[in-house]
Formats: C-alpha cells, structure tokens, sequence
C-alpha cells in the first residue's frame, strides 16, 4: 500500500525525532535551514540541547537528501523515520526552530537518553493492550484523541503535554498494580512520558514503537484496535489506515480539527470562526480573520497560495 500511495503521490512526508546531546544547537540551525532550503523542503525541525524533531515534507531526492544532512550530526547517525505521502505540499513554508526541548514536558529530570519504557512494535501491540492488568494512556492533548484513539485508552484530557505530570500524580492510584502502556503520534512523546513514569517508581511501562503511525501503516484495518482518524501536524489534518489522508479539515481561526458535518453548524465562518472558538473572539478580531480569508480567496484566483 505505501509504495502504491507513493508512487500515486508527489510529495513524501517524514516525521523524525532523535533524543541526542547537541553541545551547541544553535550552531545547527542555519546549516539544516540551508539544505532544506536548497532542497525545497518545507516543514518544521525543532533543535534543542536535547536532540532533533519534526516533520518535513518533499520531493523523494529533497526528502533523502535533508535525512543525509541530519545523520550526519551528533548523535544522530541512527535516526529512524516514519514516511507517509501527500497529494499537494502540506506546508507553506520552512523553518528551523531552536527551542529549549524538542517536545514539552517541563520536567528537567526526565531524559530519553538515560532509559525509556519497553518498546512495543505495532504487530505486539494488539495482543499487550488486551490484557485485562494493562490500562492504555494516551499521552497527546485533548484535541488529538477527539478525533481517534485506541478502544478502551485513558484520556487525560490534557491541552498540552506540560499537563501530564499534574494528571498523572492527581490519577496515579487509579492504576495501582497494573501496567502501563503508552501511546502518541510517532513516539517522542512517549520517549518522555515513559522515562518520567520510570522516575516516578512505575516499574511495568510500555509504549509503542514508531506511534500511532506505524501501527497504521503496518496493522491492517480488519485487525485494528484504532478507531477514527490520527491527527497531524501539517495541512493534511489527519490520515487513516494505510496513512491515507484523512477527512477532516482545520479551522483556520483556532486551527482545530473539523469534521465534516461541523462545517454545517451556525458558528462555522471559514476563515473566521467555528462552533470550537466563535466565543473566543471578539468582533473586531473576526474582522480581521474575515479580510485575511479574502486575501486568501483572492490569492487562490490567481493560482496562488497566501502566506501570512
């Protein structure tokens, strides 16, 4: 299915992380700019003391060549990834972005690099999440598991990840002696999630190897645990099994995922508003919202994208 949807596709999508100790990130930025840059790659990298992440999207020589440039900094010669493919570029723009953690948790303690949870590959992960002494935790924000999750996961409803300290010490006892198992997009999140667990004296924590991603890419829909879509970061909004572009939309005031039937709701503006945040923002700031969304039609007559 992958190599059928790529050769469908123009653009390949890479999503990548490596937990590693840059000496001096900053130094990194402009080189990796440069060569996405060269390469018209667009997306986002994130660079911290700490290590890599992000998502890029390409063509297939642009993808492999910006990979090549990243495998060839410290610590980063073992860097996986995770491929998926768009019709269209789903980024605007690239940049590379120096940030004091490449995923936010806010605990100074925690390192990936030290020791992490027991990785589970995709094709494991049916079998360990029915087990009746494993509870499921989904560790990405609130929003995310709206739209998908596995049955029966634990939602902390949290709207970043920095909340997930809080909730767990709040909800701690509700999983007294069984065993955790984790989940996020492509893993990162649980990379920290779990060696914070580790600290925290959790003995028994699992957490799923290449994320949500790669159990859609591997695991088929007939043996599938997953129900609705995964979101992600960058214009597609969402993707399916087989990492099919989903179908839901964002709303571009509050960048919130959309499903169809919410389009047809009385608070849905395009380019303005939805049912999510139209009491979030004043009349003078659904002006604005509204002359920006005429930017962007206009830009679209002409054949060409608004940036701003």
């Amino acid at each position: 299915m992958q190599a059928y949807m790529g050769a469908m596709s123009k653009f390949v999508v890479a999503a990548l992380y490596q937990f590693t100790r840059f000496e001096d990130h900053k130094s990194l930025q402009a080189p990796l700019q440069a060569v996405c840059n060269k390469h018209g790659v667009k997306g986002s990298l994130l660079l911290a003391h700490e290590g890599i992440n992000g998502t890029i999207a390409g063509t297939r020589a642009g993808i492999d060549a910006v990979l090549t440039a990243i495998r060839g900094l410290p610590g980063c010669a073992d860097l996986e990834h995770k491929e998926s493919f768009a019709s269209q570029m789903p980024f605007l723009r690239m940049k590379v972005k120096l940030k004091k953690e490449i995923v936010t948790l806010g605990v100074p303690s925690v390192d990936p690099t030290a020791h992490v949870g027991h990785y589970v590959d995709a094709k494991d992960w049916n079998d360990l999440i029915s087990q009746d002494d494993v509870v499921v935790i989904d560790t990405r924000n609130d929003y995310e598991v709206a739209i998908g999750t596995f049955e029966g996961a634990v939602d902390p409803l949290t709207k970043t990840f920095g909340e997930f300290p809080d909730w767990w010490a709040k909800n701690k006892d509700r999983f007294h002696n069984k065993r955790v198992a984790m989940f996020c997009t492509g893993g990162i999140r649980c990379e920290k999630s779990t060696n914070y667990l580790l600290g925290e004296g959790i003995d028994d924590v699992y957490h799923l190897k290449g994320g949500i991603l790669k159990y859609l890419e591997e695991v088929p829909q007939e043996d599938s645990k997953w129900q609705g879509e995964c979101f992600v970061f960058d214009n597609r909004v969402s993707v399916r099994h087989g990492l099919e572009e989903g179908v839901f939309e964002l709303c571009y005031a509050c960048r919130m995922p959309l499903a169809r039937e919410d389009f047809d709701r009385p608070e849905y503006e395009k380019g303005v508003s939805c049912h999510r945040c139209f009491n979030d923002s004043d009349d003078d700031r659904k002006a604005r919202f509204r002359e920006r969304q005429k930017q962007v039609d206009l830009a679209a007559k002409r054949g060409t994208k608004h940036i701003g």
